[in-house]
């Protein structure tokens, strides 16, 4: 599988937002849809589940488009949080606490910060 890293450490190119996204497949986005109504009590709309990914400088899904962490990266000019001198911050670890395991960039952005 590709890997397209986020600032997060996900890999966008499993999300299914993306997948979503690149595919153009209501069924995924509808799953999506339950996901988020089930895990954050949150109402999507089916339009509203589009991302090019948070570094692609496209179409952003609907978190994405709010996300501290991405704002923090982005102004600290980071490839992603592991080259951050703050690495692990509380946003970032609050993030980590609210996605679920699998989806969780973690343990990305861990080796990365080893690597470094």
């Amino acid at each position: 599988m590709e890997k397209m890293i986020a600032y997060c450490g996900i890999n966008c190119a499993g999300c299914p937002t993306y997948l979503a996204t690149q595919k153009d497949d209501d069924s995924i986005r509808k799953q999506v849809q339950s996901l988020w109504k089930n895990q954050f009590k949150v109402d999507l709309k089916l339009e509203d589940i589009n991302c090019d990914g948070c570094k692609a400088g496209g179409k952003l899904g609907s978190y994405c488009k709010i996300c501290t962490v991405k704002k923090c990266a982005e102004g600290k000019a980071l490839e992603n949080c592991a080259h951050c001198e703050d690495y692990a911050c509380d946003n970032l670890n609050t993030l980590f606490g609210m996605l679920p395991s699998e989806f969780s960039g973690k343990e990305t952005l861990d080796e990365i910060k080893n690597n470094l």
